[in-house]
């Protein structure tokens, strides 16, 4: 049971550690790892420093470095960067000053040559069976079967990681959630900032012009307003981190409870509004481009130019009047229970976005099917159907998934046009609401909540991008 106990960890641990060695280029990931292995890395350290002072490893360091030196190692190397920094300054025409050229010699000298004393150090410690590395010293920790399930137990956040770096797709999200939690505080801080800065005074537009200046001293003190603005932002960084975004101002609500009641509104309108256009989209963009310059391409292009030119607000009025006013076809307002009030928003909203596409598409094809490798394609007797949905329609999508990725982060964010018209309760409406007063807990939670979906939006492109591209993928595999 022992034996195989040892070699099912030693089985497990090898392919850890060839991870293991590729995360300890990265500075960040090396970082990371001996923090998550914070119990392990400590007795790591201390193992390391007992083998350094059983072989002496500093004597042994001060008379390699020693050795060097007279050798004439260090000396040759001075001479070379002296050289080089010369040549430098007669490349630009400057006069070096005697001093600082010496300085900058000698810094970088020694710099090189201590990277030749490690060098040699480390060869001469392998050649007498003591690598004295820290790094080996962890390779050697996770090689070894009883240590390994040691550290299985203490260091098991450190697993977690060297699991999601083995994995490039899990390695790829983690990135970029790590990435859009720093764009997430970003926004928070920028938009707190803009409406701390902002001359209007939420108690007194709140309170009337009647309120007391005691009423107004009250409401602020309430709310936190009294405080400086440092700890006002505090308080909002740190109910962001701790999901409490505390109470709107107006009616006294908790942000987050109205938040989501109203962003599912704008968010499933937005997504059915981008499936909808893409599906649209690609085909009108795919015919343009396969009949350059006929009678459908200028026709469909002039229809896209058109979707691009007309403003929401007054595509929607216009959608109101005749389809609702004159005709009665559709109802004017949106109601959840009725998805007949759906259609006039989800076609307002796609327009824009289908337009775009399809001209990306028409432009990213006609790009693509006059590569070389189409005609290559064509030459070997490739049917025409086969040639443009398996190479041509492939290679074109990574700009068209890009462009998609974008407009759908821009009809999130300025949905609240369209949500005004159709007098619809989405998080757009609410915040242009709420940013008269300023109400600042409902203004930071719905930007933060939007920022959140934008930044989800964005990994999924990155992931398509790869399922997409082989090129990427290999490049993923190989970071």
């Amino acid at each position: 049971m022992i034996e195989y106990v040892t070699a099912a960890s030693t089985g497990i641990s090898r392919p850890l550690t060839a991870v293991l060695r590729k995360m300890m280029r990265h500075p960040v990931y090396r970082y990371l790892l001996f923090l998550s292995g914070a119990p392990i890395t400590l007795l790591v350290f201390v193992r390391y420093q007992i083998r350094q002072f059983k072989l002496g490893y500093r004597k042994i360091a001060a008379e390699t470095a020693k050795e060097l030196r007279q050798e004439g190692v260090y000396d040759a190397l001075a001479a070379e960067v002296r050289d080089q920094q010369l040549r430098k300054h007669r490349f630009f025409g400057r006069t070096p000053e005697a001093g600082q050229l010496e300085r900058n010699v000698r810094r970088i000298a020694e710099q090189r040559f201590q990277a030749r004393v490690k060098e040699r150090l480390e060869q001469r410690l392998t050649e007498n069976g003591g690598g004295a590395s820290f790094e080996e010293t962890y390779r050697e920790w996770i090689e070894n079967p009883v240590l390994f399930l040691l550290s299985l137990v203490l260091g098991f956040p450190m697993y977690v990681l060297l699991g999601i770096y083995a994995n490039p797709y899990l390695k790829t999200i983690a990135e970029r959630l790590v990435m859009a939690v720093f764009v997430i505080f970003g926004v928070a801080f920028l938009v707190f900032t803009l409406l701390y800065l902002s001359p209007m005074n939420p108690a007194a537009n709140l309170l009337g012009e009647t309120a007391t200046n005691e009423q107004i001293a009250a409401f602020n003190r309430l709310y936190g307003l009294d405080q400086p603005y440092l700890a006002q932002l505090w308080d909002t960084l740190r109910g962001i981190l701790t999901f409490d975004l505390g109470k709107s101002f107006s009616g006294n609500e908790q942000v987050t409870a109205a938040i989501a009641g109203k962003f599912p509104v704008t968010l499933t309108l937005t997504v059915v509004s981008t499936l909808i256009a893409v599906l649209i989209a690609l085909p009108i963009g795919i015919v343009s481009a396969t009949r350059p310059n006929s009678f459908f391409d200028y026709t469909f292009m002039f229809i896209a130019l058109l979707g691009l030119s007309i403003p929401n607000f007054w595509q929607g009025l216009i959608f109101i009047l005749n389809f609702s006013i004159k005709q009665s076809w559709l109802p004017a307002t949106y109601n959840p229970d009725d998805w007949l009030s759906a259609i006039m928003p989800i076609v307002v909203l796609g327009t824009g976005l289908t337009a775009a596409v399809a001209r990306m598409t028409r432009s990213s094809m006609l790009e693509v099917i006059h590569e070389d490798y189409i005609t290559t394609a064509r030459a070997k007797g490739l049917n025409r159907r086969t040639v443009l949905w398996r190479h041509a329609v492939g290679n074109a999508l990574i700009p068209i998934v890009t462009v998609i990725g974008l407009q759908f982060g821009g009809m999130l964010g300025g949905a609240a046009v369209t949500e005004k018209v159709f007098n619809i309760s989405g998080i757009g409406s609410y915040i242009v609401d709420k940013q008269f007063i300023p109400d600042i807990p409902s203004i930071m939670g719905g930007v933060v909540y939007t920022a959140i979906t934008i930044s989800v939006v964005n990994v999924l492109v990155d992931l398509l991008y790869a399922f997409l591209d082989p090129r990427i993928r290999s490049k993923m595999k190989q970071y």
